[in-house]
Parts: C-alpha cells; structure tokens; sequence
C-alpha cells in the first residue's frame, strides 16, 4: 500500500487555512457588489396583427418570469402552455402560426 505522508503536510495545511481566511476576510471587509433589480412578472408583451386574409387577426403572447433568466412561462392569447421555453422556441412558434399565403395577381 501506499504511505501517507506527514512530513511536512502540516506547515501546508496551516498555510492554506491562512490563505483561506486572508481571502475570506477581505471579501467581507469590501463593499456588497452592487446586483441588477429583480425581474418583472411580465417580462415581455408581443401583439400580432395579421390583416392578410381581410379580416384582422390579432394574437398576444405574454412572456412570464420564469425559474431561469432565459426561459419564459408563455401565455397565449389568455391560455397558459405547458411547461417553459426559451426565447428562439417562442419566434418559432410564431413563425409557424400564420400560415404561408400565395401571391395575389
């Protein structure tokens, strides 16, 4: 089996436990670091208006806070969706509700 070694560890230990302290005391002796404002619960609004078809139509999608900083709780037209997404999930989804629509000659 291997042998511990003790010569000399002890001077080590006791070293790094006084760095240890010499960097904890200066952290609690600077100022608090200055951290940005708490999130809004609504974070974003996004209103479509589609007035290809004739008729208007409007959707609003709401972007809640979520549990991480980039991830929403979205709420579609009053109705909420299962789970988070992430920002590039939400243009896609709205890129894939309206329809493509042939030119008109």
């Amino acid at each position: 089996m291997y042998k511990k070694r003790i010569k000399g560890s002890r001077k080590f230990n006791e070293r790094l436990a006084r760095a240890r302290a010499e960097r904890q005391r200066r952290r609690l002796e600077a100022p608090a670091p200055a951290y940005p404002p708490g999130l809004p619960e609504l974070r974003r609004r996004i209103v479509v208006e589609d007035f290809d078809l004739g008729e208007v139509v409007r959707h609003e999608i709401r972007l809640y806070r979520g549990s991480r900083v980039d991830c929403y709780i979205v709420e579609v037209d009053g109705k909420r969706l299962p789970g988070r997404m992430g920002w590039a999930r939400v243009l896609e989804m709205i890129r894939k509700a309206f329809v493509r629509v042939r030119a008109f000659d």
